[in-house]
């Protein structure tokens, strides 16, 4: 089998785990799953709203629990940690199953969307949208939203402080699809810049704010300005004109007259 098909059947276990525990655990308030492979077996992390329900009398149901996960699933020695939900209002898919639940019990979509909404805000979130979706009012499937607080779609900010949950409500008019996204409190956004005191910023960096005393310095020293010494420039020398030294006549030389053929002698002589 190809790497790429081997993390997608795990994905797909992983994910049949997940639907399977949540109805399981439906009672104890499902608030999430962790699913990690270590070197003695693999660690199932159950976050519940009341673990007591799923451990059971003496263990006994979470002994079942585990067998079940090892036949169905196939995975090696599982090991299930219940781990209870610190504040379950703040908790996406506790209060999505809520909310389904309130539905089908017969509230108005409005009341239970508004009073979740209220509920989530009210417990220190930072932000909170609920959707429903499907045959709320009539025949004609529709969508309606419930917003609050600062909400994230996308980026950075979204997969690190945005929580979604999801559950289904079974209704006479069909399944309506409650979806609950919540900003945790804790997150800090890009934009939020907090600015320290003197006090909190000498806890922070005391090597800031040194108490040392400076040196004392003379202000007469100050104000006494120094001589600016000017750098010399050396100026261009005047070309001085040539004086023109007479010339001594030179004697000069006769050169002696050379002597004359003798045929030119006799040629004269007639």
């Amino acid at each position: 089998m190809a790497s790429e098909r081997k993390f997608i059947a795990e994905n797909i276990r992983r994910v049949l785990l997940k639907e399977y525990l949540m109805k399981e655990v439906s009672r104890a308030g499902f608030g999430g799953l962790d699913v990690q492979r270590t070197p003695m077996g693999t660690s199932i992390i159950l976050t519940t709203e009341r673990p007591g329900l799923v451990i059971g009398k003496k263990g006994q149901t979470i002994k079942n629990l585990t067998i079940a996960v090892e036949d169905k699933f196939g995975f090696e020695n599982p090991k299930i940690e219940v781990l209870e939900v610190a504040d379950p209002n703040l908790n996406a898919q506790i209060m999505a199953e809520k909310l389904a639940f309130s539905l089908e019990r017969g509230w108005h979509f409005r009341r239970a969307g508004h009073s979740t909404v209220r509920r989530i805000m009210d417990s220190g979130a930072k932000g909170c949208h609920i959707m429903l979706a499907g045959k709320l009012t009539g025949q004609r499937h529709r969508r309606e939203k419930f917003k609050e607080g600062y909400i994230k779609f996308c980026g950075e900010p979204k997969l690190q402080f945005m929580e979604r949950g999801y559950a289904t409500a079974k209704l006479k008019m069909g399944i309506i699809g409650v979806t609950v996204d919540i900003m945790d409190s804790n997150s800090r956004l890009p934009d939020e810049i907090k600015v320290l005191t003197k006090t909190e910023v000498s806890q922070v960096y005391p090597e800031l704010l040194d108490e040392t005393p400076a040196p004392i310095v003379d202000k007469n020293l100050l104000e006494e300005k120094p001589a600016v010494v000017e750098p010399k420039v050396d100026e261009p020398k005047a070309a001085k004109p040539k004086e023109e030294k007479p010339k001594a006549d030179k004697p000069k030389e006769e050169k002696p007259k050379a002597a004359k053929p003798k045929a030119e002698e006799k040629k004269e002589e007639i």
